[in-house]
């Protein structure tokens, strides 16, 4: 994992980028409470596709989003590789299944691209943004966009 530094200037953010499949995406590296490795979740009836199930987090039940699902994406079986990104936003606390994490970005707000008209609905209820590095491209996950099926999964 590298760290990546773009441009200086004080309108710094940082963010975690992963792996789904081979797109890589991002979160605000402030909304991020821990990465763990794979463990299986257990499964709850009646919630949605996205939902793999809940973890014991230290003693609080904690929802696992399969991100991929979520997308759109098509999901892979977990490997040793595979992570649970801990993210809080909005007072709600979830896991985010992802296949790997890739890096640490720190880049000014200028480096982000707004989403292209010409997205689908789904990609632009999902990506805030995009973050060109290195002939890379990355879109940053709207987290608060994500979640807001969860309040009964969480209770």
């Amino acid at each position: 994992m590298s760290e990546h530094q773009v441009q200086a200037g004080s309108d710094r953010r940082e963010f975690i980028a992963f792996c789904i499949g081979e797109q890589e995406f991002c979160v605000d590296i402030m909304s991020v409470r821990e990465i763990r490795g794979w463990a299986p979740a257990t499964p709850l009836p009646q919630t949605p596709d996205f939902i793999r199930g809940v973890i014991n987090l230290r003693g609080a039940v904690l929802p696992i989003m399969e991100l991929a699902t979520r997308l759109g994406l098509q999901a892979n079986e977990p490997t040793v590789r595979s992570v649970i990104i801990v993210v809080a936003t909005g007072g709600r606390t979830v896991g985010l299944l992802v296949d790997a994490v890739s890096d640490i970005l720190s880049v000014t707000q200028g480096v982000i691209q707004p989403t292209p008209d010409m997205a689908c609905d789904r990609v632009k209820t999902f990506v805030r943004g995009l973050i060109s590095i290195d002939s890379r491209m990355i879109s940053e996950i709207a987290l608060e966009r994500l979640m807001p099926e969860l309040d009964a999964i969480a209770a």
